[in-house]
């Protein structure tokens, strides 16, 4: 099975924030295109590890994460491919919610 880690601080910043890429040099829309997309498609499994990052704030993380349920990835999919690692435990409940929100907004529950 191939596993694939990213580390949020080390390979895109330890300051995530923002949206859209107009919102800064680090936003959730550069790291679901750049990072979080292609690692998806192509590994069974990511690991993405906020080891390392100041607390990124709800744009950020439902930007990355629920995008992925706009991109075309249900819920459902994302859970059996996704592991979330943080410092802080508040990280993966928020993360799961935007994805979970969006799923149901896009109709991609199962």
């Amino acid at each position: 099975m191939s596993t694939l880690t990213i580390s949020v601080a080390e390979q895109f910043s330890p300051a995530p924030a923002g949206r859209f890429l107009d919102d800064g040099p680090y936003p959730g829309a550069a790291f679901r295109d750049n990072l979080l997309l292609p690692a998806i498609r192509t590994s069974e499994k990511v690991i993405v590890d906020m080891e390392g990052t100041e607390l990124a704030g709800s744009s950020f993380l439902e930007e990355a994460f629920g995008g992925l349920v706009r991109a075309g990835f249900s819920e459902e999919i994302l859970r059996k491919k996704l592991e979330l690692k943080s410092p802080r435990s508040s990280d993966p409940i928020r993360i799961w919610r935007y994805i979970h929100d969006a799923a149901l907004r896009c109709e991609r529950v199962h």
